[in-house]
């Protein structure tokens, strides 16, 4: 043993354990990687403050933020889709469908309804990118025709906001695809008969959704950097051996390019719609 021994040239120090920080509290921006307070994501509609990335949201919050409070009357909300092909997978069709249902609240992946923006009557439609993609069914499709086609009846506005990256949901085969035709064909009445569509686009409206009704509109709206197109742009790069340009089916491309008339911020989004419909 030393006579004198050397003190260590390190010191100890305690460190205090860590309090356990809960997951729902903050959400990492897709966009800028920001790592944002959930309650001030929330205040400013689901909206980076930084990059305004904009963040998918139910359609019911959508109805919330577009439709005068107390004015929407839901349509065909009872409808659900069955299983006419009995598809079966990892997953049969029936679990899913269940799954999302319990995750959504929603009986399928779009809302329609009768309601008063700002004052002025309207038919609204909203999918909702949560349940399956937002992909389309045939309760999708059968909701916005009968939507469409209210709407050409009592001679209102028609407004449909996208959000779908499933397109067609083949879990339901060719009674999927059917509907492309029948919301085409639906909206084609529509046109002849005067009336007003305003297609709004929202981060991803992709696939046969975009095939058919979203990229029928009279106006054609898009939120901030929304991914628009058919077949997303990995797959393209992969098929034809190129890279794309940047920002490729970005809104702003896309403005650029004379696909869609106008983007719009989502804060912003009610009271365009109503100088549209005021103006039309």
């Amino acid at each position: 043993m030393p006579l004198f021994p050397r003190k260590p040239k390190y010191t100890i120090v305690k460190v205090a354990k860590k309090r356990d920080i809960p997951e729902d509290l903050w959400t990492r921006c897709e966009d800028c990687n920001e790592l944002i307070y959930n309650k001030k994501l929330d205040e400013n509609m689901r909206v980076c403050h930084k990059c305004n990335y904009h963040f998918n949201i139910g359609a019911h919050e959508r109805v919330k933020l577009l439709i005068d409070e107390g004015t929407f009357e839901e349509m065909d909300a009872g409808m659900e889709s069955l299983d006419p092909l009995n598809f079966e997978g990892p997953k049969t069709y029936k679990e899913k469908l269940k799954k999302d249902q319990e995750l959504t609240k929603l009986k399928d992946a779009v809302i329609t309804g009768k309601g008063v923006l700002n004052s002025s009557p309207v038919i609204l439609g909203v999918t909702d990118a949560r349940f399956i993609m937002g992909s389309m069914g045939s309760v999708v499709g059968e909701r916005l025709t009968r939507a469409i086609e209210r709407s050409t009846k009592e001679k209102l506005p028609l407004i449909i906001v996208s959000g779908s990256g499933g397109g067609a949901r083949m879990y339901e085969g060719m009674y999927s695809l059917m509907q492309m035709a029948k919301t085409s064909a639906a909206l084609s009445r529509h046109n002849r008969a005067g009336g007003l569509f305003i297609s709004v686009l929202t981060n991803p409206t992709m696939a046969g959704i975009m095939a058919s009704f979203a990229s029928l509109g009279d106006l054609i709206i898009a939120e901030p950097k929304a991914l628009i197109g058919f077949t997303g742009p990995r797959v393209i790069e992969q098929t034809i051996r190129q890279k794309l340009p940047h920002g490729f089916q970005r809104a702003e491309f896309l403005l650029n390019h004379g696909l869609i008339d106008m983007i719009v911020h989502r804060k912003n989004m009610k009271e365009t719609l109503s100088k549209l419909i005021a103006y039309f």
